[in-house]
């Protein structure tokens, strides 16, 4: 009876570790299922981590920081540009430039993105052109700009304009195309009024997505950024980047793209918060 008890109990962990793998992809490899917090807080900072680490690593391995600067080099860099060097001022100057640019552009794409979704002759006679325009880069208008509206921080503030403008209405035109006919239907079924299935019934099957498609138009901003910086400014992110490129400071180079990385994601989570907070229902349903 002991030799059955022993192999028994010999048996048992060779049975259980195909379930434990069985329910470690079904936990962490299903498609379109959630995964616990704490494991995505876990994937996050090891993303991180595994970045660091690689970089590390070939600092270590070229040993030239003028070229390949290590992460603690980047980190007192930056440090003393803010110290001494008054980065702040330019990461200021660059803030401004993309709530300008882009908060101009989300008040003109939302609303034309809605109409050209909502009616077929507006958007007949608005997405052709607009589907060609957003084709042509935006750093190939910057000469035409410089000749029409000179150095200033309206040639920066358009050219951020530019490269969001075009493809945030094209968005906008296919989230509101998207919402179903019988939706409204329903609505005017009901007896409700034009008016009232528009801003009842319309506009909150639109915006969660609509909030959404801000929240990815808002990193194409800072990319174009660099773009309207890197001509004639005098301030921004953007000129510091390229200062420091004329002295060889690649320590400098790697700060400042860091710091628009992370001023990026406040600016994502600022999105993440306000679209929480705005539509509770989604998050429910998507729960």
């Amino acid at each position: 009876m002991s030799r059955v008890g022993a192999t028994r109990t010999a048996q048992v962990p060779s049975a259980a570790a195909p379930r434990r793998r069985q329910g470690f992809l079904r936990t962490y490899l299903t498609p379109k299922q959630a995964i616990p917090a704490q494991a995505r807080l876990a994937l996050a900072v090891g993303s991180f981590v595994f970045i660091v680490g690689v970089w590390s690593g070939l600092a270590a391995l070229v040993q030239n920081p003028l070229f390949v600067p290590s992460p603690y080099q980047v980190v007192t860099t930056w440090w003393d540009m803010m110290v001494n060097l008054g980065f702040y001022n330019d990461v200021a100057w660059s803030a401004f430039r993309i709530l300008a640019g882009f908060l101009l552009a989300a008040v003109m794409a939302v609303p034309l993105g809605l109409l050209m979704g909502s009616f077929e002759a507006v958007r007949s006679f608005f997405n052709p052109s607009i589907n060609a325009i957003r084709y042509m880069p935006a750093s190939a208008f910057i000469p035409l700009l410089l000749l029409l509206q000179g150095l200033g921080e309206d040639e920066k503030i358009t050219i951020i304009w530019i490269g969001v403008f075009f493809q945030l209405v094209l968005i906008v035109m296919d989230i509101a195309h998207r919402v179903p006919a019988e939706m409204l239907n329903v609505a005017y079924t009901l007896g409700a009024s034009r008016w009232t299935v528009f801003y009842k019934v319309f506009l909150p099957a639109t915006f969660p997505e609509v909030v959404d498609a801000l929240r990815i138009t808002m990193g194409w901003a800072w990319t174009y950024l660099i773009v309207a910086e890197l001509v004639a400014a005098e301030h921004g992110i953007g000129s510091f980047i390229l200062i420091a490129e004329r002295y060889l400071r690649a320590d400098r180079i790697i700060a400042a793209i860091i710091t628009i990385g992370i001023l990026g994601l406040i600016t994502d989570a600022v999105f993440a918060v306000a679209h929480r907070v705005a539509f509770p229902y989604v998050e429910k349903v998507h729960q």
